[in-house]
């Protein structure tokens, strides 16, 4: 069986961070231990929250007590996302050279959360860097939307071409595997979006329609998924295939509610069951 450490942030009501990314893959049979750095009423994005940003130390505190179960060895991957200070950074990093000491094949799945091209970077100023310099470095997975990337390789990605080479930038940054969201070619048909999957020399491209919606939680669901699609699977193409359906039909769900949350749960079927109804095409 799979087992994914997923250290994130957790709300209560609604679904981001591992409130969004824990169901999603215990749907496709992944043991998940969840270890929360923060505890909130809400995401951020509603301008009002309640609960704890926990101490980084409370944190540490958490997974050695982990390691201290000697669990380590059995952890096949661990997945970061939203980051809320510098010192969380420092911690998942320890993590994820604890877990490869008591298993070398695992792997870090970090979503560098700082921005998209809409909005710019929405998180504080110091973690984009830290990121760029010390988190992803130490990644064998990352996740970025187009803009992430471009900042993370000082590139600005539009082209398909100009992608690949900022994901060939990436790569020399540290990680083997690189799946780039929220791709908008500048060439692409009207109303649509891309995601683009990168191992190696291996590069595989989707496009879906480009619903109208603005869902936290998201991209760390297509964080989540991909991470347990690729360990399940070690096929590029069919991880992103049932990733890129399964969120998809997720985000279709959810704008026909006229909710503002994920309908996480309502839409579990299509995690453990995706339509697979969009070509996966290869480009390198």
């Amino acid at each position: 069986m799979t087992t994914i450490l997923s250290i994130q942030s957790a709300v209560a009501y609604g679904h981001v961070g591992n409130s969004a990314s824990v169901f999603p893959m215990q749907r496709l049979g992944v043991e998940v231990w969840p270890v929360n750095t923060v505890n909130f009423s809400n995401h951020t994005g509603y301008g009002a929250w309640r609960g704890p940003l926990m101490d980084p130390a409370d944190v540490r505190d958490v997974i050695t007590g982990i390691g201290e179960r000697e669990a380590f060895a059995e952890v096949d991957a661990v997945l970061s996302g939203y980051q809320g200070g510098e010192a969380i950074g420092d911690v998942i990093i320890d993590a994820v050279a604890q877990v490869k000491a008591a298993n070398p094949a695992a792997i870090y799945a970090c979503d560098p959360v700082m921005g998209n091209a809409s909005s710019g970077c929405f998180v504080h100023e110091a973690i984009p860097v830290l990121l760029r310099d010390k988190v992803v470095p130490a990644a064998d997975l990352i996740t970025p939307n187009q803009f992430e990337l471009g900042f993370l390789t000082g590139t600005e990605p539009e082209t398909l071409e100009d992608t690949l080479a900022s994901v060939d930038a990436a790569r020399e940054i540290g990680p083997s595997t690189v799946l780039v969201t929220s791709v908008l070619r500048p060439d692409r048909p009207e109303g649509t979006i891309e995601m683009l999957a990168c191992h190696e020399d291996e590069a595989w491209i989707v496009q879906t329609p480009h619903l109208p919606l603005k869902a936290n939680g998201s991209g760390d669901v297509t964080a989540a998924l991909f991470t347990a699609h690729w360990l399940q699977t070690g096929s590029l193409g069919d991880a992103l295939g049932r990733t890129v359906s399964a969120v998809f039909d997720l985000l279709q769900t959810t704008l026909d509610s006229g909710r503002r949350e994920l309908q996480l749960v309502q839409s579990q079927e299509v995690y453990a069951s995706p339509r697979m109804q969009f070509e996966v095409t290869q480009v390198r």
